[in-house]
């Protein structure tokens, strides 16, 4: 059931974006940005937190998720840290998913050719 609930989540989110991409005007790096605006902004009123329970890791991959990362860390750091958390809470909490997006992007390269299309 786990990945069902995973797989419905992931799935709606998917589909709003492709709604956004279809009837509207706007372009994927402002539909990129509003998703991960809405994670910030869902995660930081308390929001996003019934959404990861009901949908896991289907509310948590996508890049909305990234964004309430980004909040929670942020949060978390402003209660432990005082002030500088706004800085450093962000990225420290997303440090790992970025540095393994680096670390397989460079294994990537090495084991793939880029070629122009």
């Amino acid at each position: 059931m786990q990945f069902i609930s995973a797989f419905i989540f992931g799935g709606l989110i998917c589909a709003i974006g492709q709604i956004l991409i279809d009837k509207t005007s706007l372009t994927p790096a402002r539909i990129l940005t509003a998703f991960v605006v809405s994670g910030v902004i869902l995660g930081a009123v308390g929001l996003y937190e019934p959404i990861l329970n009901a949908g896991g890791e289907g509310a948590a991959i996508p890049i909305s998720g990234f964004g309430n990362l980004m909040a929670h860390g942020v949060r978390d750091a402003l209660r432990r840290d005082g002030a500088i958390g706004i800085l450093t809470g962000g990225l420290t909490s997303a440090a790992a998913g970025i540095s393994a997006a680096i670390f397989f992007s460079v294994v990537a390269s090495v084991f793939g050719k880029s070629r122009d299309k």
